[in-house]
């Protein structure tokens, strides 16, 4: 399976779990390291935690072992290193805070709805 195809699973489970403003953004071209971001952000503390459980689910569903997980829901944020795809789930303040979209703005975003 594709990175892209996976990112847009893992995003499109994310938005089906009521996340907010769920981005794919493409850093193959930029990045030695991913393929893809997926960010979404969660409404509150328990819906990261939610959120970031049920995407350790999907990775596993698919097959893919996380590298690492780090953050937790109080802490505002949440990255699961899927290897070719890295998820970063904000709360809504902390995604303000560390703007990654602006940060890869050269890079090719996808909304998902």
């Amino acid at each position: 399976m594709e990175s892209k195809e996976i990112a847009t699973m893992i995003a499109e489970m994310l938005s089906n779990k009521k996340a907010k403003d769920v981005v794919m953004i493409d850093i193959a071209e930029k990045s030695s390291f991913a393929d893809y971001f997926v960010i979404a952000t969660g409404t509150s503390d328990r819906q990261l935690g939610a959120l970031a459980d049920e995407t350790e689910d999907k990775f596993a569903e698919l097959g893919i072992d996380p590298k690492s997980k780090d953050g937790r829901p109080d802490t505002g944020w949440i990255l699961i290193d899927g290897g070719d795809i890295i998820v970063n789930l904000f709360t809504t303040e902390t995604r303000d805070k560390y703007t990654l979209e602006r940060i890869w703005s050269d890079c090719e975003s996808i909304l998902i709805d």
